[in-house]
């Protein structure tokens, strides 16, 4: 009986949600930053927030930022993700303050980089982005902001200015509890190689993106 007793006393005492592990100045491109890392006890995700500035508690600008190997590491355009990357680094240090949260285990929505390239695959043989990933079993989106919203609130803020075009990002971080002051557009313009994506963000998934009416029909 003590065993046992032992044995759920370990259980009970696991650590949950994201604990701060290691804060290091990261100079880059674009500006200097403080690039805070965090481990994610309930998924085993290694988290970074870059932090740049003197960040208050309201209407902080935030991007949280979904992983992106192939556009981030190499310049994809498949997708605007390495594009946005750099867009909202700068306009953090723009700003004079701010936060990127660059949330591992998003890859390709969620699914992982090996589903990812197998959806792209069937893109390239004329599914769309919600079709590949569904006719692979996939979900659509199968991101969580929960994570997202604990770093936040470790870091002391309470209200956001998000920079995004989803508004599933903005619905999520309210239902954890951070605020939305505003939600500022992150608009990246389009290519031929990702205009079709990005129409299907729009139509299929609610994504704000307004600038494509210009090239709606010119594509």
């Amino acid at each position: 009986m003590t065993e046992n007793l032992g044995v759920l006393g370990k259980k009970s005492s696991r650590r949950s949600g994201a604990e701060r592990v290691v804060n290091t100045p990261l100079p880059t491109v674009y500006g200097k930053f403080q690039a805070i890392g965090y481990l994610d006890h309930d998924r085993g995700d290694e988290q970074v927030a870059l932090v740049h500035g003197e960040i208050g508690a309201e209407n902080v600008l935030v991007r949280l930022h979904s992983e992106c190997l192939t556009g981030d590491a190499f310049g994809s355009q498949h997708c605007e993700c390495g594009d946005q990357l750099a867009s909202a680094m700068r306009a953090v240090v723009a700003e004079g303050s701010g936060i990127v949260v660059y949330l591992r285990g998003h890859e390709g929505r969620g699914i992982g980089l090996l589903a990812k390239l197998r959806a792209m695959a069937l893109q390239a043989e004329g599914l769309d982005t919600v079709e590949a990933n569904l006719a692979l079993g996939l979900p659509v989106d199968a991101r969580d902001y929960g994570v997202a919203a604990q770093i936040l609130r470790d870091l002391g803020v309470r209200s956001v200015r998000l920079m995004s075009n989803n508004p599933r990002k903005r619905e999520a971080l309210v239902r954890h509890g951070i605020q939305v002051a505003e939600q500022v557009p992150l608009l990246i313009e389009p290519c031929e190689s990702n205009i079709t994506y990005l129409r299907t963000k729009r139509e299929r998934m609610d994504h704000i993106l307004p600038h494509l009416d210009a090239v709606a029909h010119g594509s």
